[in-house]
């Protein structure tokens, strides 16, 4: 069982390729930590200090999204009895989804 872990976060923390699209209404966008905190907002390393907080769990993987024309941090996690969810932090408020 902790060896299907192991291989699960290592999976969830491997980079995404270039381009990927989600069937879902996101949009991923380059130069996570590069990319300026939208005006108001909160930057990822705050949404990710948010997440862990709130959930009791690791972020494994973090990218940007767009979704319905609101910009969002996509926090992949794993909690310690290896549960994976996925997170979004509302960028500008900080609000989780």
């Amino acid at each position: 069982m902790s060896a299907l872990i192991a291989a699960l976060a290592l999976h969830l923390a491997l980079p995404v390729q270039a381009g990927h699209k989600s069937k879902h209404a996101e949009q991923p966008m380059a130069g996570l930590r590069e990319t300026a905190r939208p005006a108001g907002g909160i930057s990822i390393d705050q949404a990710i200090q948010i997440a862990e907080r709130q959930y009791g769990a690791r972020v494994v993987r973090a990218d940007v999204a767009e979704v319905n024309g609101r910009r969002v941090y996509v926090l992949r996690m794993l909690s310690e009895k290896g549960v994976v969810r996925t997170v979004k932090i509302d960028a500008e408020t900080g609000e989780a989804r």
